[in-house]
């Protein structure tokens, strides 16, 4: 084996390298950008939470003032749009 064909090896190996080394990189900015989504999606999720049981205390909270019982609006099954239209 002459020096050329081991130079140009070895600058495929470099070549193969450098591409790896990229995309890691890319890899590494992607995952970076995840993590900064997943945490903005979940402080949306928890300030969503928060914001719903606040809802519900208050809805309830309203019902029990007027005498409705929660539990049972709760357990009736909803009607689709199309049984509501049926029955008008």
């Amino acid at each position: 084996m002459g020096f050329g064909s081991t130079a140009k090896k070895v600058q495929k190996l470099a070549d193969t390298a450098e591409k790896l080394y990229s995309k890691l990189n890319e890899l590494r900015e992607q995952v970076a950008e995840m993590r900064e989504k997943l945490d903005s999606t979940s402080e949306r999720v928890e300030r969503l939470e928060r914001e719903n049981a606040h809802q519900r205390a208050l809805l309830e909270a309203l019902a029990e003032e007027r005498g409705i019982d929660v539990d049972d609006i709760e357990s009736e099954p909803v009607a689709s749009d199309d049984e509501q239209a049926a029955e008008a």
